[in-house]
């Protein structure tokens, strides 16, 4: 007697072909195996995967409707047809809307793009700040100058892979519970190319490139900082098959000076000032990276820490004509040894000084700008 496939599915005689798969898919979440491992519901799971596979079949469906079975007469004896509807595929299919039917994947082409390139240099302050162009040596894959990236000795050309037949991949079948299960991967013999070179070029072996040592001009623009990367187009490795080349990326590894720190755009420096300069004021020279000498006023009565600003004088900003300033920090140098008319003299200045004396103050004191302060400031990373 024929199953009642539709009874089956809980569908009727005249549901549609998205109302079938909708039953199918409710059941297969509720009765699958890695879901219900119940022996119950995997015998109701293989009998809804039976009526999914003969419901979904227009010709099978016929048989179904004029009061046959369509397993019966296909050797199924009722239960779980692995020719028809066993694999992963099909479960697939059911779940996600045909995915099985999705096809198999065009060869992969012979001529690929190249990989980037990452190179490293070193640049001084100054050429930072002013911009150089670099000769540098680059190590990369280049056209191979025999076969023109072809790959193939003179006049030979590629020919269709014997081990899959041109399709780029080759496909195994494994058994398990749900079926047969088939999988695919590249051919190893291809590459996954589909094509294989009988004759290949002797110099670059088929590939289409070969390894060689290059010099490149690397135009750094002015502005550039530590780790930044500078990219070149096009002069990366070229790729199999005489494919387009990849970028060169050339990092800036920046070398400390003496003098300056670099913060972004700004450079500071440190200078130390004589006690009595720092009281009466001076001026100073400054040997900066763009300006050459450039004088720096130290006001009268400076005191230790302050820092006096030279607004413009510092890095360039990368692409733009602005740049940052010079931040001078000044060092109150008070001298340790004195001779006798040194000390007199100080002795004579300090009687025109009366009422002051040294004092203990709070750390809180003077808006917490004293030595305590500066102290707390730097542990807290402010």
């Amino acid at each position: 007697m024929a199953r009642d496939y539709y009874g089956i599915l809980g569908v009727g005689r005249n549901a549609t072909d998205q109302e079938i798969k909708r039953a199918y898919r409710k059941l297969a979440r509720e009765l699958h195996p890695d879901v219900n491992p119940d022996a119950d519901a995997q015998e109701k799971f293989r009998d809804a995967s039976a009526a999914y596979e003969v419901l979904s079949d227009p010709e099978k469906r016929r048989i179904v409707d004029m009061g046959g079975d369509p397993m019966e007469s296909a050797g199924g004896g009722g239960g779980f047809s692995g020719a028809g509807f066993g694999g992963l595929g099909d479960v697939f299919e059911a779940f996600f809307g045909g995915m099985s039917n999705a096809g198999p994947r065009r060869p992969r082409g012979r001529v690929q793009p190249g990989a980037d390139s990452l190179l490293r240099t070193r640049l001084s302050l100054a050429e930072c700040a002013v911009g150089v162009t670099k000769h540098l040596t680059v190590d990369t894959a280049v056209l191979c100058d025999v076969c023109q990236g072809a790959g193939t000795n003179d006049n030979s050309k590629p020919v269709r892979c014997e081990t899959c037949g041109g399709a780029g991949e080759v496909q195994t079948v494994q058994r398990s519970f749900l079926g047969q299960v088939m999988t695919s991967r590249p051919c190893p013999t291809c590459r996954g190319t589909g094509e294989t070179i009988p004759d290949p070029c002797r110099k670059c072996g088929g590939d289409g490139r070969v390894r060689s040592r290059r010099e490149i001009a690397a135009p750094i623009p002015a502005g550039v900082a530590n780790g930044m990367r500078v990219r070149l187009a096009a002069q990366g490795e070229i790729g199999p098959g005489g494919g387009p080349a990849g970028d060169l990326y050339v990092e800036i590894v920046e070398q400390p000076h003496d003098t300056f720190v670099r913060d972004g755009d700004d450079l500071h420096c440190t200078i130390r000032v004589p006690m009595v300069e720092a009281a009466l004021g001076s001026t100073v020279v400054i040997d900066t990276i763009l300006d050459g000498p450039t004088e720096l006023t130290i006001p009268a009565g400076t005191q230790p820490g302050e820092v006096s600003v030279l607004r413009g004088h510092g890095m360039p900003k990368l692409r733009s004509s602005a740049r940052g300033d010079l931040v001078a920090h000044l060092d109150i140098v008070v001298p340790t040894k004195l001779d006798n008319k040194q000390s007199e003299l100080l002795r004579k200045y300090k009687a025109t000084r009366n009422g002051e004396r040294t004092e203990v103050l709070s750390a809180q004191s003077e808006h917490n700008s004293g030595l305590f302060a500066r102290l707390r400031a730097s542990f807290s990373g402010r």
